[in-house]
């Protein structure tokens, strides 16, 4: 049953949900394992492991978010933003995606699920252009570290950092950091039940 697991997995990452959270959270997998088949959304076909791979590596960045206003750039079908927005429902995320079959599941989700505090634009990340800058730009498997900063410099606040989550981290990936950039923080996040290395850098422009 994927809501024992999940009790078990929020209890071992410390994160307390309730009942309905817990809910959206199951619901979201159940969608994206139903519209997988037709739109091939991730390349992960079993529930049990959406579970630990999509819903549990995203939130193992929640304690780490400050602010309110974030975007998930390159978001696929909603990650890490969905289940982040689920578990955080005082902050509001913005879902950023170029393809529209995405775009499309997302809005489902939101409609279905009623998550009230995310919305959903089709653009290429460079050419997005908020209206109000964010707190917080995340990005998850979604190009190097380089390249985030260089396509995504004109999102966050003067005030806002980069949340880049990454699995193992390359030396040479680090060296690339452009000029103008900080890290100030390398998190190692533990993931339940999966057996491979979890990174978040936290990112600032100096």
């Amino acid at each position: 049953m994927l809501s024992v697991q999940l009790d078990e997995y929020l209890a071992e990452m410390n994160l307390s949900a309730t009942a309905e959270q817990k809910k959206q959270l199951i619901g979201f997998v159940e969608m994206l394992n139903k519209w997988n088949k037709a739109y091939n959304l991730t390349s992960i076909r079993d529930p049990q492991q959406m579970l630990i791979r999509h819903i549990m590596d995203s939130l193992a960045v929640s304690k780490h978010l400050v602010g309110e206003r974030f975007i998930d750039v390159g978001t696929g079908p909603g990650l890490p933003g969905i289940p982040l927005a689920i578990m955080n429902p005082e902050r509001s995320f913005v879902l950023l995606d170029s393809l529209g079959k995405r775009i499309r599941f997302q809005k489902q989700v939101q409609h279905e699920l009623g998550i009230h505090n995310i919305s959903s634009v089709e653009s290429r990340v460079e050419a997005f252009e908020p209206e109000v800058k964010f707190d917080g730009v995340l990005s998850r498997a979604f190009a190097s570290i380089e390249d985030m900063l260089h396509w995504c410099h004109h999102l966050p606040a003067e005030t806002g950092c980069y949340y880049a989550l990454k699995g193992q981290l390359a030396d040479n990936e680090m060296a690339n950091i452009p000029q103008g950039f900080e890290v100030t923080d390398i998190i190692e996040l533990q993931v339940p039940r999966l057996d491979e290395q979890r990174h978040l850098l936290r990112v600032i422009k100096k």
